[in-house]
């Protein structure tokens, strides 16, 4: 039974890392170096800059939700951080346990941007701001590996 478990949870974990691999657009899982360079940990910190891995798509999609807010498409930005936030979540079991802390710092910050485009009546100043929070917590993971 425990063996049937432990292969229905890494099914799930790979079919996560596959499904973030489609959503981002790469042809590779998020948590893995790029092809040709040594395994392991050190190696993804280095092509990174981050603890946590390459954020960079992550932040990509920030930075689409950002525009639209500050071109005060709030609805757009709304539909967009849809897609960061599923996203993140999908990538928590790869990217949490290589630090946890740092990974809070982003997932307060996307919590609070989701806060401000989903409010009943969101406001322009405050969505800039939190996507522009949003935005400096990614950019704080660069260079901290």
């Amino acid at each position: 039974m425990r063996h049937l478990q432990n292969i229905i949870r890494h099914v799930a974990i790979v079919s996560s890392i596959f499904l973030l691999s489609i959503a981002t657009g790469c042809s590779k899982p998020a948590d893995k170096p790029n092809a040709g360079a040594p395994s392991g940990s050190a190696s993804t910190q280095t092509q990174s800059g981050s603890k946590l891995g390459d954020l960079s798509e992550f932040r990509s999609i920030a930075a689409d939700v950002s525009g639209l807010v500050d071109k005060n498409d709030l609805p757009g930005a709304k539909a967009r951080i849809k897609d960061l936030e599923t996203a993140w979540d999908s990538a928590e079991a790869g990217i949490k346990p290589r630090a946890a802390s740092d990974w809070h710092v982003v997932d307060k910050a996307i919590d609070k941007a989701l806060d401000a485009l989903r409010a009943s009546n969101p406001q322009q100043l405050d969505c800039k701001a939190r996507m522009d929070e949003l935005l400096k917590a990614f950019d704080s993971m660069k260079n901290k590996a």
